[in-house]
């Protein structure tokens, strides 16, 4: 089933119990401490804890990261810190994995907690709209036969037209399909290709610790809008992401959050 963000009905009776985990460790080499940083007046991570808190389907949220100074900036803006990252899940190369499964043993060992489904917050998409948490969650929510879901959009670029360049300095083709000269064929005719945003990851916690892997093998689709979509990962992203806000081409009505209105909230 492919779910369309804005098409999927009420949360199903029984409310499951959902975590956030919004990963930020404090070693960011593109630009430094960009998760503290402010971008249009708040840090940078403050826009995905508050768009967290005013989700209608997240029950606790919390901040896995193994920096101090990003730990008290995410507890004044209502994100729980109920631990700091070890170093050897915060490398440069670190992938999602270990982090979310850290996360999880931590919590079931320390606290007893055990959450239904996880959700990825990444602090470098803070344009993400809670709809669209609150989508992927009940999407997820209703399909138990699947193991997570992910949202994608359709690509600037479609990866047919791609290409490597070979070590004898020739190119060949990125994708070998059954199509004669896919590169040289109209967009239309090509097969509909989709782009993973990284903008809204959920999954079963099952998936994470029993089938030890971040997204298992039957993945459902939400789709977005690519305008929706924002990563940012240099200075020029963050500038002209800025912009957008400060010039008021998106509003936190659009968001549907406000980060001055969880500054100082109790942390979950």
């Amino acid at each position: 089933m492919v779910v369309s963000a804005g098409g999927i009905g009420d949360v199903q009776s029984k409310r499951p119990e959902v975590l956030a985990i919004i990963p930020a460790r404090g070693g960011s080499k593109s630009i430094p401490r960009k998760n503290i940083l402010p971008f249009a007046g708040y840090p940078l991570i403050a826009y995905s804890i508050a768009a967290s808190l005013g989700s209608k389907t997240i029950t606790r949220t919390i901040v896995s990261t193994d920096d101090s100074e990003i730990a008290s900036i995410s507890r004044q803006f209502g994100a729980g810190v109920p631990f700091l990252r070890p170093a050897e899940h915060s490398q440069d190369a670190t992938p999602d994995f270990p982090v979310f499964k850290h996360a999880l043993e931590w919590l079931q060992d320390n606290e007893g907690y055990q959450p239904d489904i996880i959700v990825q917050l990444r602090p470098t998409s803070p344009f993400r709209r809670v709809n669209h948490i609150d989508e992927a969650v009940r999407c997820l929510s209703a399909r138990p036969d699947a193991d997570s879901i992910r949202t994608i959009c359709i690509p600037f670029q479609n990866p047919y037209k791609m290409w490597r360049i070979q070590s004898n300095g020739l190119m060949e083709p990125l994708i070998r399909s059954e199509f004669a000269e896919a590169f040289n064929m109209p967009r239309q005719a090509l097969p509909e290709v989709y782009w993973q945003t990284g903008y809204v990851d959920a999954a079963w916690s099952s998936t994470v610790l029993k089938k030890n892997s971040m997204t298992g093998e039957r993945i459902l689709p939400l789709i977005i809008d690519p305008s929706h979509w924002i990563d940012i990962d240099s200075g020029d992203d963050w500038r002209r992401a800025e912009r957008l806000i400060e010039n008021g081409d998106i509003s936190f009505d659009d968001l549907g959050f406000y980060p001055a209105n969880m500054h100082n909230t109790s942390s979950q």
